[in-house]
Formats: C-alpha cells, sequence, structure tokens
C-alpha cells in the first residue's frame, strides 16, 4: 500500500484543524503554530513536519480492520497535535534549542508565548476527536476520547518521572520502564488502539492492537536513548551530547551505572560537560551500557511483532503496518 496519499490528507487535516486560530489580529499566533509544524518558516518543510508516524499509525489500523482511514482522519489529527503539545513544552522544559534541525519554538518566540502555542496545540486536538461526529456514533467518540485524554495523563506522569529523575543518583533499571511507557509508548499504543476502535475491532483484538503500538514505543525510545547518546547529529538533526550533558536517566545511563565501574563513578561527581562528552560515551559503551540498550531494543522489537500477529491485520493496510513497523525497528534517526 503506498502511504504517500494517506501523508497528504494527513496534512491536509492537520491544517485544516489549525485553521481555526487563522483569524485577524491572530494572524502571528496562527503562524507560529504553523512554524512549529513545519509548514512555515525558514527550513520549512519535509524535514521540518517529521514524519508523521503517529497519525499514519491511527490510519493504517483503521484501515486494516477494514475501516474506512478517510473516515478516521481527523482522530489522526488529533493524535498529531497532542505529540506537538507535548513537543513544545519538553522543549521549554528540557532547554532544548533545536527540533528538527530548527530553533524550538520557545528560542523563535519567548517562553511564555510557546507555552500558549503548546496549549493551543492540545485544545485543537480535543476539537479534532469531535470531528469524528460526522462519521461515528457518539459512544465511539467518546470511548475515542477516553484513550486519548487517559493518554494525555500519562504522558505528563511520564514527563514527572523523566524531570524528577534528572537529580536522582539512586535509579535502576526498574525505574526507566515507567517513564517510557509514559512518555512514549503511551501515544503509540493510543494510535493503534483508537485505530482499531474506529475500522470496527472487537475488543480482544483492540488489545493486540493497543500491546503492539504499546512495546513499539518503549523499542522506539531505547532506540532514541542509543542515538542520543551515539547517534550522529547531522543524521538526527539533534545533538548527541545533550542526553548525557542533561543528566538523562536513559537506559544505557541506568545500565552503567548499575555496573558501578568509572563511567559510575564520573557521573556521581556531578554535571557532565561538553568536552567530557565523547570519552564518556565511549567508556559507558566499554562497561555495557550499549550492549544493555541493544539487548533490550531487541526485546521489546519482538513483543510488538508478536502482537501485531496476534493483532493479523487484514489487506494492503495490514502489509503496510508490518512494512512501517520494520522501518521503525530498524532506524538510525
Amino acid at each position: 500500500m503506498d502511504v504517500k496519499p494517506l501523508l497528504a490528507h494527513i496534512e491536509l487535516e492537520l491544517q485544516k484543524q489549525v485553521s481555526r486560530l487563522d483569524a485577524p489580529r491572530i494572524k502571528p499566533f496562527h503562524e507560529m503554530l504553523t512554524y512549529h509544524m513545519g509548514w512555515t518558516g525558514e527550513g520549512a518543510g519535509p524535514e521540518a513536519t517529521g514524519k508523521r508516524i503517529r497519525p499514519l499509525m491511527v490510519l493504517l489500523c483503521t484501515a486494516s480492520c477494514g475501516g474506512s482511514w478517510q473516515h478516521a482522519l481527523p482522530a489522526a489529527a488529533a493524535v498529531e497535535l497532542v505529540h506537538n503539545f507535548s513537543l513544545v513544552h519538553d522543549d521549554i522544559q528540557d532547554n532544548s534549542d533545536k527540533r528538527r534541525g530548527r530553533p524550538t519554538a520557545w528560542v523563535k518566540y519567548g517562553m511564555p508565548i510557546a507555552i500558549n502555542v503548546g496549549d493551543a496545540l492540545f485544545v485543537l486536538s480535543n476539537l479534532a476527536v469531535i470531528d469524528l461526529k460526522q462519521n461515528y456514533p457518539a459512544e465511539m467518540i467518546v470511548r475515542a476520547a477516553e484513550i486519548l485524554h487517559n493518554t494525555c495523563l500519562d504522558l505528563t506522569r511520564g514527563q514527572f518521572l523523566d524531570m524528577s529523575y534528572e537529580g536522582r543518583i539512586d535509579l535502576t533499571l526498574e525505574d526507566y520502564w515507567p517513564m517510557i511507557s509514559g512518555k512514549t509508548a503511551a501515544l503509540l499504543s493510543a494510535c493503534c488502539h483508537i485505530g482499531s476502535l474506529l475500522g470496527g475491532a472487537d475488543e480482544s483484538k483492540q488489545d493486540a492492537y493497543r500491546s503492539f503500538g504499546h512495546y513499539l514505543g518503549l523499542a522506539f525510545q531505547v532506540q532514541d536513548d542509543i542515538l542520543g547518546i551515539w547517534g550522529d547529529e547531522a543524521v538526527t538533526g539533534k545533538s548527541a551530547a545533550n542526553d548525557l550533558i542533561e543528566g538523562k536517566k536513559s537506559l544505557p545511563v541506568l545500565a552503567g551505572l548499575g555496573a558501578n565501574g568509572s563511567f559510575a563513578a564520573r557521573w556521581r561527581q556531578g554535571p557532565i560537560q561538553v568536552g567530557e562528552v565523547q570519552e564518556l560515551a565511549r567508556l559507558l559503551a566499554s562497561e555495557g551500557g550499549y550492549e544493555a540498550a541493544a539487548d533490550a531494543a531487541k526485546q521489546m522489537t519482538d513483543l510488538a511483532l508478536m502482537s501485531l500477529r496476534e493483532a493479523d491485520p487484514q489487506g494492503e493496510a495490514g502489509e503496510a503496518l508490518f512494512e512501517l513497523a520494520d522501518k521503525l525497528l530498524k532506524r538510525n534517526q
């Protein structure tokens, strides 16, 4: 299945949702959202929009259950707007100055305005879900909204854990999984859950799709952790130094702390400086941090594919879902 038409329709639906703010007096505000979404400003285009993986998964799950992906477009837009709302706020909370190779919204417009941009994206996501009323019964829309809102709560849980972990040195790998379950896995899980719901799948099949998204999200985040320390900045679009400098308790770092060697000794002395990053990354790899993360990524990958086979997605959309999963699980950026 060629996913390009789906991606084109996703972009149109997102632009339609964001256009609610395209009005006199607030046009500059609307442009701030279009800048963050990657449509306008310096460097606008496919690289700046991101891959739209989450909305694509909603549509493929819907279609692979026998439903109409066109009817599910508002839900696809909703999850992508939630994702982008979280990115705007994450960039502020993480003090990140780059997003997809461009200045982040808070760097470009200032922190107070950027918070408002994030808030607007969040409200637009809620309004997008309500647009499902054109093609679905109220009960199904309420269920989709419930899944999405519970997911947003999970995002805040995961973000709280992520931020609260930064100042702690007593964490283990057991502390890691609840954090990324909220931060990354929850939204991918919701995409598959909502997509299968709108596709007409029964409860057991919805559970299989939801599990697929959950484990895919875990695998995706572990890969992100690896790239956040050993990735190529020219490929990923963000500095590979940030995770170590910011004290992120990623899986490789927690594995390194558990090994209690030279990496752990330096980590406990205080903040990592830019000049130390390369040597510390090498040290962490030599003490098992890279291997532990690679093993975990493989384990989560296997669980994701097992769940997807259990979901048994049908037709060209089902084939496309397997292809997308394979691509995501073998990425380098």
